[in-house]
């Protein structure tokens, strides 16, 4: 019978030396300053949709964060909300963040983006919360997209979606895609 080891008999035994292995040339420097390359989609709040932009126009989806330095993320971002009450709280609490100065430097923000919650149009109150936050930074609303909820795209893109991509330095060819 051959004898196994236990977790008494493994602290029972002395300990040895163990060698660290040593880098290999100079350690690498962190990242001090955010990327110049692409687009960061920060959500402003759960389910806000920065997933999907970055699935149909690229960049890198940050979530309900700011951009990392250390990550190489883009300086460059767009804060994303859903066009309901809460969204627009989320999207109000991120650009009192931004006026704050709560945020990495170097982060420039080009503008907001809201993706409509329901095909109807909205209510007054919400309409003049828009308002306002036009007054703070472009504004980019993205209606209702139906394929959406079943994970799929439409057909042809909303002009609105064309005129977001262009706004994010994307390129998209007549169906959508990217070129």
């Amino acid at each position: 019978m051959v004898p196994t080891a236990t977790a008494d008999s493994a602290s029972r035994v002395p300990p040895g030396r163990v060698s660290v292995p040593q880098p290999y040339g100079a350690a690498p420097q962190q990242r001090q300053y955010l990327s110049e390359e692409g687009i960061g989609w920060i959500a402003a709040h759960g389910g806000a949709g920065a997933t999907t932009l970055t699935q149909l126009l690229g960049g890198t989806d940050l979530g309900c964060r700011w951009p990392d330095a250390e990550l190489g993320e883009p300086a460059t971002v767009m804060v994303v909300a859903r066009t309901n009450a809460e969204g627009m709280r989320a999207m109000s609490r991120a650009l009192n963040a931004l006026r704050e100065g709560r945020h990495p430097a170097g982060m420039r923000l080009t503008g907001l983006v809201l993706l409509a919650d329901a095909p109807q149009r909205l209510p007054l109150a919400l309409s003049r919360r828009i308002r306002v936050l036009k007054s703070v930074a472009p504004v980019h609303r993205v209606p209702w997209i139906p394929e959406w909820r079943l994970g799929r795209q439409p057909p042809k893109l909303p002009p609105a979606l064309l005129k977001l991509a262009k706004a994010a330095g994307v390129q998209l060819d007549e169906r959508g895609r990217r070129s």
